[in-house]
C-alpha cells in the first residue's frame, strides 16, 4: 500500500454519509466538517471538527475540499475556514438548528417545526447569495443585517444563547470588548428581538400569497395564461402583452406576442389553450411599486381602413392600432389577494376612437379611466405569482411552466444574479411612441416610413 503523506488541502465537508464498517474508519454524516491530516490512494486520514478526539480514515471521494488557513500551534494544526465570518456563522447555526428541528418533529410540534424549516430554507438561500460574490456593497450589508436578525430571532425562539454584535453585524469578542459595551450591545439586541416577537404575535395577519419562502426569494415571476380573446376585428391581429408602471409611464418588461387569426383562434392552432408566458426577473423593488398594470396592445394587420370594400386597390398587410386592454395587478404582485392559475380575469378592450390615436397615450388614459361599454369584447386571462429563479420555478411548477412556456424578461438586469448563473445581455430596447410630421404643401397627411438601424462610430450599419 502507498505511504500516507501530508496534504496541502486541509479542510473539507462530507457530501455523503459514511458508516463505520471497520475499526479504523471515521463515521461521517452529510455536512460534517473534517480536518485532513494525510492522504493515500483515494483515502484521507483526519478527524471531524465535531469530535476532535476521534481520528480515522475516510474515502476522499466523499469529501468536498474547501479553502482554509492552517495555523500551527506547536505540534498541533488548527484550520480556520477562508469563508467570510457571516457565512461561517450561518453554517454553524444551520447545523445547530438541524438537531433541534428533528427533535421538534419527533415531539409533534408541527407549527414550530414548519417555522424553523422555513427559516432554514431562507438562510440557505441567503448563504448562497453571500457566497456568490456578485452583490454590491450596499446590498451585501443589507443582506448581512437581514441574515443576522433572522439567526438571532431563531436562536431566541429555540431558547439558545443570544449572540451579541457590533454595528457592522460582527460578533463581539469578549476578550477585546469592555464589560459596559458588552452590556449595552446585549440590551440593544434583546430589545430588538422582543420587538420583533411582539410584531410576529400581533393580530395583524400577513398578506395571503406571500409565504416566508417567497418573501425571502430574490427573484419573483408572474405567470400569465391567455384563455381566450374575443374581439370583432374581422382581420388578423397581433397582441402585445407587457407590464406597465403608470408612475414612470413606461413599460418595464419585454413583450409577449400572440398572433390571432381573423377566424377567432390563434394563427398557430397548436397554441390553443397553451398561450402561456412567465414575466421573470422581477425584484423586490418591482413588487414595491405603487401600482403595476398588465397591458395588452392590439394591432390589426390588413386594410388601411376597415370600411374599404374588396377591390383591386385593396391594401393588405398594413399594421394599424386597434385598441388596448389594461388590468391593475398590484394586489396580485404584492400578495394582498390570492393568485390562482384556475381563476379567470376578464380585461375589456378600449378601441381606438380615431386613426390619429397613439396606443401609448391610450394606455395612460385607460389606466386612470373608468369602466367602458366593452360589449363583451376583451381578454380572459389567469395570473399567478411564482417565487425563485426560472430553473426553480420549472422544478416547483412543471404543470404551469415547461419548455413551451414563453419567457418575457424585465428590461435591464435583474436585482440579484444568482451564483453560477451567467447572465449575458446584449439588448437595445427602442419604443416608438408616436410621430408628428409636417404636411408641407399638401392638403392631407403624407405617408411616412420610419427605418431604424444601429450604426458604429464610422457610420456603418451594424447587422
Amino acid at each position: 500500500m502507498a505511504p500516507w503523506l501530508p496534504t496541502k488541502d486541509k479542510y473539507g465537508v462530507a457530501v455523503w454519509n459514511f458508516p463505520r464498517t471497520k475499526e479504523h474508519h471515521l463515521p461521517l454524516q452529510i455536512g460534517e466538517m473534517v480536518h485532513i491530516l494525510q492522504a493515500s490512494e483515494g483515502w484521507y486520514c483526519g478527524y471531524s471538527l465535531r469530535n476532535r478526539a476521534a481520528r480515522g480514515i475516510f474515502p476522499a471521494s466523499l469529501i468536498r475540499l474547501k479553502g482554509g488557513v492552517v495555523e500551527q500551534r506547536g505540534v498541533e494544526e488548527s484550520v480556520v475556514p477562508a469563508e467570510m465570518p457571516t457565512v461561517q456563522e450561518i453554517t454553524t447555526t444551520l447545523r445547530e438548528w438541524a438537531t433541534i428541528w428533528k427533535q421538534l418533529y419527533v415531539a409533534g410540534q408541527t407549527e414550530r417545526y414548519g417555522q424553523v424549516k422555513r427559516m432554514m430554507q431562507e438562510l440557505m438561500e441567503q448563504r448562497s447569495q453571500l457566497l456568490s460574490g456578485t452583490l454590491p456593497k450596499d446590498q451585501l450589508l443589507r443582506l448581512r443585517k437581514e441574515v443576522t436578525g433572522k439567526m438571532d430571532y431563531g436562536n431566541k425562539i429555540l431558547a439558545l444563547d443570544l449572540v451579541v454584535r457590533d454595528e457592522d453585524e460582527n460578533i463581539l469578542d469578549p476578550d477585546r470588548t469592555s464589560v459596559i459595551s458588552l452590556f449595552q450591545a446585549h440590551r440593544r439586541a434583546a430589545q430588538t428581538l422582543t420587538q420583533r416577537i411582539q410584531e410576529e404575535m400581533s393580530p395583524q395577519q400577513k398578506a395571503p400569497g406571500h409565504g416566508a419562502h417567497g418573501a425571502a426569494s430574490p427573484s419573483h415571476n408572474l405567470y400569465l395564461c391567455v384563455r381566450n380573446f374575443v374581439c370583432h376585428i374581422g382581420e388578423e391581429a397581433q397582441l402585445f402583452m407587457a407590464l406597465y408602471d403608470p408612475g414612470e409611464q413606461r413599460i418595464i418588461s419585454e413583450n409577449y406576442v400572440i398572433r390571432w387569426a381573423s377566424t377567432g383562434v390563434p394563427q398557430d392552432i397548436e397554441l390553443l389553450n397553451n398561450l402561456k408566458v412567465v414575466f421573470t426577473d422581477l425584484g423586490s423593488a418591482d413588487l414595491k411599486r405603487e401600482r403595476l398594470f398588465l397591458v395588452c396592445q392590439i394591432i390589426r394587420v390588413g386594410r388601411m381602413d376597415l370600411r374599404d370594400s374588396h377591390s383591386r386597390k385593396l391594401s393588405t398587410g398594413l399594421r394599424r392600432p386597434f385598441g388596448i386592454s389594461v388590468m391593475d395587478i398590484t394586489d396580485i404582485t404584492k400578495g394582498t389577494c390570492d393568485s390562482d392559475e384556475d381563476k379567470q380575469h376578464f380585461i375589456p378592450v378600449h378601441p381606438v376612437a380615431a386613426d390619429g390615436d397613439f396606443l401609448h397615450n391610450m394606455i395612460r388614459k385607460a389606466v386612470e379611466g373608468k369602466d367602458i361599454n366593452h360589449k363583451g369584447q376583451g381578454l380572459w386571462v389567469s395570473l399567478k405569482m411564482l417565487w425563485g429563479d426560472l430553473s426553480q420555478v420549472r422544478k416547483d411548477h412543471p404543470h404551469l411552466v415547461d419548455r413551451s412556456t414563453a419567457v418575457a424578461r424585465k428590461l435591464g438586469y435583474p436585482e440579484v444574479i444568482m451564483p453560477g448563473k451567467r447572465d449575458v445581455r446584449n439588448d437595445i430596447y427602442l419604443t416608438l411612441v408616436q410621430g408628428e410630421f409636417d404636411k408641407g404643401n399638401k392638403k392631407t397627411q403624407k405617408n411616412v416610413e420610419v427605418t431604424v438601424c444601429v450604426c458604429d462610430e464610422a457610420g456603418n450599419v451594424v447587422q
